[in-house]
């Protein structure tokens, strides 16, 4: 039997360093969102300065728009203090007021009713029962196909109803339907064992949809559910073409008895800052209440505490 010869060194290691951002998190706890990493490369610093460099060029261009467009404005005399003058007469902030109160009332019966809706056609879409989910298939499907204007003026000539019910009517049954097709998304992301849990502890389908698999869904869809709020509160302009009293009505009341040239500019300026900052508003609405779920779901979670350590027998610890 021959003496085993001496070792060989080991060949070196021939594979790519992890990059440093790859082990600058090892060990440590991964964020929410870590996991989608693994999809894509993280970008190194040339592709962040490249990002960086396009957002500056996206900047500037949009400046100079903007820029440009002011200059028109101003060329053509829309900034001029007698065409703002009006918005200071009592009368006018009256009629622009109740316009903006009936805006906000037909946008509130509608978001309700929407939510309720699209939660109901969104358990009938994930029922059991085969009717029941072609049924609200079929809804689904046909009044999301539906032009919300079509609707709205079938609903206000074709059935008589008068203008508030005919557009919180067809604003309900649009976004209702689109709300349905943002919940059941939701509620299939939530992760089965999530459902198979509820159900192993005895919990019905009903109560497992309503304390379990909803809440969840809700809250990781908030922000599709804001947009999709966001349109219902910018269609409240529809009621327009239907002889509502809604802002865009009091707009044009008001553009119309001017006595200048081009007067609707001041007007839709005026009426477009309001919408976006009811829109902003609406969005941060939203994001205090995702901050608010995130910081309770942290505290129930921490008030949790571990459990000791110690003999499960009497007798069994040993004196």
């Amino acid at each position: 039997m021959t003496a085993p010869g001496p070792l060989s060194p080991s060949p070196p290691d021939r594979r790519p360093r992890r990059r440093w951002w790859f082990a600058a998190r090892r060990g440590r706890p991964q964020p929410v969102g870590a996991a989608s990493s693994a999809l894509y490369d993280i970008p190194g610093p040339r592709a962040r300065a490249r990002h960086r460099g396009y957002g500056v060029v996206a900047t500037l261009v949009l400046a100079a728009v903007l820029a440009w467009v002011i200059h028109l404005l101003v060329d053509t005399g829309q900034f001029a203090a007698v065409k703002w003058r009006p918005f200071g007469y009592t009368g006018i902030q009256e009629l622009l007021l109740s316009g903006l109160g009936n805006t906000l009332k037909a946008f509130a019966m509608a978001a309700v009713l929407a939510l309720a809706l699209g939660a109901v056609l969104a358990c009938g879409r994930l029922s059991d029962h085969a009717p029941v989910r072609w049924v609200s298939t079929v809804l689904v499907e046909f009044f999301r196909a539906m032009p919300v204007l079509v609707m709205i003026f079938f609903i206000f000539v074709a059935l008589q109803v008068q203008a508030l019910p005919a557009l919180v009517a067809g604003l309900t049954l649009y976004n209702g339907s689109v709300l349905a097709e943002v919940f059941r998304s939701g509620i299939r992301a939530v992760d089965t064992g999530q459902g198979e849990a509820a159900y192993a502890l005895g919990l019905r389908k009903t109560q497992v949809m309503t304390y379990v698999l909803v809440p969840q869904a809700v809250r990781s869809m908030l922000p599709t559910i804001i947009s999709q709020l966001v349109v219902a509160l910018k269609d409240t302009s529809l009621g327009y073409l239907i002889t509502y009293d809604e802002f865009l009505h009091a707009g044009r009341l008001i553009a119309i008895n001017m006595d200048y040239t081009m007067p609707f500019i001041p007007v839709v300026l005026v009426i477009s800052a309001i919408y976006i900052g009811l829109c902003m508003l609406l969005s941060r609405c939203a994001t205090w209440v995702a901050r608010r779920e995130r910081r309770s779901v942290k505290t129930e979670a921490a008030a949790v505490a571990p459990a000791e350590s110690g003999p499960t027998m009497p007798g069994a610890g040993g004196r």
